[in-house]
């Protein structure tokens, strides 16, 4: 089983928002849901420690394949630590279906978990943190009133910032539904609900009338 220290070393040049901080909040949160749902916990804890693994694999993918390049990394580590084919392939499989936006739903209990515990970390205050985090990387503003054409489409429009809010609208709004699990859920209402009482806060602010 690999340890934290060890798995530490392989998110030592991730930027701020998918760090080894984001990746021990995964870790908690999944052994908690699969205690409550009964899942292997061997398969949870490696899955959640290597999910975002592949900058420590020396493989210049993108973010839009990291779950690929992760599970690929999950694999070898695992080959080396002496672990059958079969518990090797149940953790590349919770990886490979932890992405959102990822065309593969999780199957498994254990997948269900890891994409659980990755995005309730996407929601609630955490989730507001890591949004205006990401936000500051990508040079945007702290605030922009979205378009039009985004409120209507949630695509932007030539030249318009895309802010904290923007990625509420598009994304983090609509995690809760996507949650799989009964554990997860009741969870991710609190975490929603919190965020949307920020969101919804912040307009106000902005506009002037709180």
């Amino acid at each position: 089983m690999p340890t934290i220290d060890q798995a530490r070393e392989w998110y030592s040049h991730n930027d701020q928002v998918h760090d080894f901080d984001h990746v021990l909040r995964v870790f908690r949160l999944a052994e908690v849901l699969a205690e409550k749902e009964g899942a292997d916990i061997e398969i949870v804890r490696a899955a959640a420690l290597l999910h975002d693994a592949e900058s420590a694999s020396g493989n210049e993918n993108t973010r839009l394949t990291h779950h690929e390049a992760a599970a690929a990394f999950a694999g070898k580590v695992l080959q080396d630590e002496g672990w059958p084919k079969d518990r090797i392939l149940a953790v590349q499989e919770c990886i490979l279906s932890h992405r959102f936006r990822a065309g593969e739903a999780p199957q498994s209990l254990e997948a269900k978990i890891l994409f659980d515990a990755d995005k309730l970390d996407a929601i609630g205050a955490i989730g507001v943190a890591r949004s205006f985090a990401y936000a500051v990387l990508d040079r945007q503003p702290l605030y922009a009133q979205p378009s039009p054409i985004f409120l209507q489409t949630l695509k932007t429009e030539p030249g318009e910032a895309y802010t904290a809010y923007h990625e509420y609208l598009f994304k983090l709004s609509k995690i809760k539904d996507r949650i799989q699990t009964k554990s997860g859920r009741k969870m991710a209402e609190e975490r929603h609900n919190f965020m949307k009482n920020f969101f919804d806060h912040l307009n106000a602010e902005v506009q002037g009338v709180r």
